[in-house]
């Protein structure tokens, strides 16, 4: 005569957590720098004349590259337009500069 009850190694308890199943808490964490790293990217298109926008999205990406694997596209778009808003940003100071002192001559006419 068989019992319909499960024993213990057909069925585990219906209290026990799934073995199997991914944190959700952990993945959120885990996006944190890379998110930051696009969004300041973003951000730093309009406001890149700070110099300190794309500085700061710049170091968050390179660290999210190192610490998050999972999430390398949004690091990697976050380093890109971080890096190409802080060079446009020093090339046009430069040029300011430029054209500052060639016009210093005709300051004081």
């Amino acid at each position: 005569m068989t019992t319909a009850a499960p024993t213990s190694s057909q069925q585990a308890p219906f209290g026990e957590p799934n073995p199997y199943a991914t944190p959700a808490a952990s993945v959120a964490e885990s996006r944190g720098f890379s998110v930051a790293s696009l969004v300041l990217g973003l951000v730093s298109i309009v406001a890149s004349s700070t110099f300190f926008v794309p500085i700061i999205g710049l170091v968050l990406g390179i660290m999210a590259l190192s610490r998050e694997p999972n999430t390398r596209t949004m690091a990697i778009w976050g380093i890109v337009l971080n890096a190409v808003m802080l060079a446009g940003t020093i090339l046009f100071a430069f040029g300011a500069a430029l054209v500052g002192l060639a016009f210093l001559p005709f300051a004081f006419l």
